[in-house]
């Protein structure tokens, strides 16, 4: 086995483990020779997995031979995966275009499955339980208050996205967005400083925000998809103008 393979082969084990239920948080690895003897790769390939385990926010190391030393695991594979993607969007900076045909991917199923979620449970359906919306209320809420700076608006408005994404409730979906949040703020809030009118613009996206919402707690799966396709595809259309 190559020593590229080795170390992944590692880090495919640790992988397995985490998502089989025998690690979680608080667990601590198997020593270098514990895991090298396991699994038939140097104790060098071992190093390797755990230093890109530590990088990805997975794992916490300290060295010696007390109670404290070794890796521990501090996160699930979806804090990986949420780290992993950060790094990716702060390195390459991907393109805004991606950014946005991404969140429109990923807004629309989330607001698609909240709402058939709401009408399941207005049907009658004992099976499903009603998405829990009340975090994403009272982010709406705080954006009525006038006083708020436009950064303010718009870190509530990126924490409204997130709680709909939290609601729903498919990790994988969540982690995505929670990974790339810092490209999407970053465009979100150099853009506003192309509107002309903040206050209408902040209007326009209160009223968006509660179409959304209400669409969701209707049970209309096909406007709340449309409504936060419109919402984000009208923001980045409106910072993409031509300034006059």
């Amino acid at each position: 086995m190559s020593d590229t393979r080795a170390w992944q082969h590692v880090l495919e084990h640790v992988e397995s483990r985490l998502l089989a239920g025998e690690l979680a948080p608080g667990d601590r690895l198997p020593g270098e020779r514990a895991l090298s003897a396991e699994l038939g790769v140097g104790r060098s390939s071992v190093r390797e997995a755990l230093r890109v385990l530590e990088a990805m926010g997975l794992v916490r190391t300290a060295s010696g031979s007390g109670p404290s030393a070794g890796a521990v695991i501090v996160a699930t594979p979806d804090g990986g995966m949420r780290t992993l993607m950060r790094l990716q969007v702060a390195a390459r900076g991907l393109p805004v275009a991606d950014l946005v045909d991404t969140r429109l991917l990923l807004e629309g199923a989330v607001a698609a499955r909240l709402a058939e979620a709401s009408a399941a449970t207005t049907s009658g359906d004992e099976a499903s339980a009603a998405p829990e919306l009340g975090a994403a209320a009272r982010l709406l809420d705080a954006m009525d208050d006038p006083t708020l700076a436009p950064e303010e608006f718009l870190a509530l408005d990126a924490a409204f996205h997130l709680a709909l994404a939290e609601a729903a409730g498919n990790q994988v979906t969540l982690a995505a967005m929670a990974g790339l949040r810092s490209g999407i703020e970053g465009y979100v809030v150099a853009g506003m400083q192309r509107i002309a009118d903040w206050p209408a613009m902040a209007a326009r996206l209160r009223t968006e925000h509660r179409g959304v919402l209400r669409s969701i707690t209707d049970g209309d799966a096909a406007a709340a998809r449309r409504g936060i396709h419109d919402h984000i595809a009208g923001y980045y259309a409106a910072i993409s103008a031509p300034a006059r």
